[in-house]
């Protein structure tokens, strides 16, 4: 795999029942276009829902099923609580820095 394989995308703000549909939208267009390689950059995202928990759930098990996968990475450290106390820390790939994320899929291959 190369970098080019990789789809990046870094959302902003509150990821609730509102914020979460343009994100969501987006990445089941990437998933359907055929690139199944996904980064999710939250550095600048302040806050998580269980509906922004669940999507990301989704979208992982989409993306594996086409052969990818989804990585989170540079969560805040009051989004990466939200994970934890979730257990989401535990079955979704979360990352503390983007270079490290893209490392991880460049190893991959």
């Amino acid at each position: 795999m190369t970098k080019t394989n990789l789809t990046i995308l870094k959302p902003e703000g509150r990821l609730d029942a509102a914020g979460v549909r343009p994100l969501e939208t987006e990445l089941k267009e990437h998933l359907d276009a055929g690139r199944i390689y996904l980064i999710v950059d939250l550095s600048a995202v302040r806050y998580i829902s269980s509906v922004g928990l669940r999507m990301f759930l989704t979208i992982t098990r989409k993306a594996h099923q086409l052969g990818g996968a989804l990585k989170l990475c540079a969560p805040t450290p009051r989004v990466m609580d939200v994970f934890k106390m979730a257990g989401f820390d535990r079955v979704l790939q979360i990352l503390s820095t983007f270079e490290d994320t893209e490392r991880t899929f460049l190893k991959d291959t």
